[in-house]
Protein backbone atom coordinates (compact mmCIF):
# COMPACT_ATOMS: atom_id res chain seq x y z
CA UNK A 1 0.00 0.00 0.00
CA UNK A 2 1.35 3.37 -1.01
CA UNK A 3 -0.57 6.64 -1.07
CA UNK A 4 0.71 8.76 -3.94
CA UNK A 5 0.37 12.33 -5.12
CA UNK A 6 -1.88 10.95 -7.86
CA UNK A 7 -4.22 9.50 -5.21
CA UNK A 8 -4.44 12.88 -3.48
CA UNK A 9 -4.99 14.67 -6.80
CA UNK A 10 -7.73 12.17 -7.74
CA UNK A 11 -9.47 12.79 -4.42
CA UNK A 12 -9.35 16.55 -4.81
CA UNK A 13 -10.54 16.44 -8.44
CA UNK A 14 -13.13 13.70 -7.99
CA UNK A 15 -16.70 14.29 -9.10
CA UNK A 16 -17.85 11.61 -6.64
CA UNK A 17 -20.02 13.30 -3.99
CA UNK A 18 -18.45 13.04 -0.54
CA UNK A 19 -15.42 11.18 -1.93
CA UNK A 20 -13.17 9.47 0.60
CA UNK A 21 -9.70 7.98 0.24
CA UNK A 22 -9.55 4.55 1.89
CA UNK A 23 -7.25 1.57 2.25
CA UNK A 24 -8.92 -1.79 1.69
CA UNK A 25 -7.15 -5.11 1.41
CA UNK A 26 -3.84 -3.39 0.74
CA UNK A 27 -5.18 -1.09 -1.98
CA UNK A 28 -5.72 2.66 -1.92
CA UNK A 29 -9.20 3.42 -3.27
CA UNK A 30 -11.41 6.42 -3.82
CA UNK A 31 -14.97 5.66 -2.72
CA UNK A 32 -18.27 7.46 -2.52
CA UNK A 33 -20.45 7.15 0.58
CA UNK A 34 -22.64 4.35 -0.81
CA UNK A 35 -19.63 2.23 -1.72
CA UNK A 36 -18.03 2.92 1.65
CA UNK A 37 -21.12 1.61 3.45
CA UNK A 38 -21.40 -1.48 1.27
CA UNK A 39 -20.51 -5.00 2.36
CA UNK A 40 -17.85 -5.14 -0.33
CA UNK A 41 -15.73 -2.54 1.50
CA UNK A 42 -16.48 -3.62 5.06
CA UNK A 43 -13.38 -3.06 7.15
CA UNK A 44 -11.92 -0.38 4.88
CA UNK A 45 -9.74 2.13 6.69
CA UNK A 46 -10.90 5.66 5.99
CA UNK A 47 -7.83 7.84 5.35
CA UNK A 48 -9.35 11.24 4.55
CA UNK A 49 -12.45 12.68 2.95
CA UNK A 50 -12.25 15.31 0.25
CA UNK A 51 -14.08 17.74 2.54
CA UNK A 52 -11.57 17.22 5.37
CA UNK A 53 -8.62 17.57 3.01
CA UNK A 54 -10.09 20.75 1.52
CA UNK A 55 -10.48 22.20 5.03
CA UNK A 56 -6.85 21.35 5.74
CA UNK A 57 -5.42 22.95 2.59
CA UNK A 58 -7.85 25.82 2.15
CA UNK A 59 -8.18 27.48 -1.23
CA UNK A 60 -4.53 27.45 -2.18
CA UNK A 61 -3.46 25.94 -5.48
CA UNK A 62 -1.34 22.85 -4.93
CA UNK A 63 1.85 22.12 -6.82
CA UNK A 64 3.15 18.59 -7.37
CA UNK A 65 5.46 18.93 -4.37
CA UNK A 66 2.50 19.88 -2.15
CA UNK A 67 0.59 16.80 -3.33
CA UNK A 68 3.62 14.60 -2.65
CA UNK A 69 3.96 16.01 0.87
CA UNK A 70 0.27 15.49 1.59
CA UNK A 71 0.49 11.92 0.29
CA UNK A 72 3.54 11.19 2.45
CA UNK A 73 1.77 12.55 5.53
CA UNK A 74 -1.34 10.47 4.86
CA UNK A 75 0.73 7.35 4.25
CA UNK A 76 2.64 7.91 7.49
CA UNK A 77 -0.64 8.28 9.39
CA UNK A 78 -1.97 5.02 7.95
CA UNK A 79 1.29 3.22 8.70
CA UNK A 80 1.17 4.46 12.31
CA UNK A 81 -2.34 3.03 12.60
CA UNK A 82 -1.12 -0.31 11.30
CA UNK A 83 -2.89 -0.01 7.92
Amino acid sequence: MRITADDVRALLESEVPEATLVVHEGQVLLLGPDELRSERYAGALMVVSRADLRRQIGDRRLEDRDLQELAAGLEAAVTNLGG
